[in-house]
């Protein structure tokens, strides 16, 4: 888990994700509408991504792609995500976070 908590506070916007996974796609898309350029971490590309996932899953992801950190802290997943959007709390979030500044 230390690896995933140090990875998601590196920038504003951290992307746990799989290349061939069509949530991942669409959560990444609608952050990239909102003008946000989050890190992405394709896990099925990754060396350690295996080791990494497991780690998402003790963090409490279910699924554990996508999971979506925004300022360090765990979104969630797909349904978090879309959650925030849909009450429009995202992007109060994305601006404490200094992901955008509009």
């Amino acid at each position: 888990m230390e690896t995933v908590t140090k990875l998601a506070a590196e920038k504003p916007v951290v992307i746990f994700s799989k290349s061939t996974c069509d949530m991942c796609h669409t959560i990444k898309t609608l952050f990239y509408g909102f003008g946000v350029n989050p890190t992405i971490y394709e896990l099925d590309e990754m060396p350690r991504g295996r080791e990494i996932e497991q780690a998402l899953s003790r963090y409490g992801c279910s699924p554990t792609v996508p999971a979506v950190f925004v300022g360090g802290e765990l979104v969630g997943g797909p349904n978090e995500v879309m959650s925030h959007h849909l009450n429009r709390s995202l992007i109060p979030m994305l601006r404490r976070a200094g992901a955008i500044w509009v």
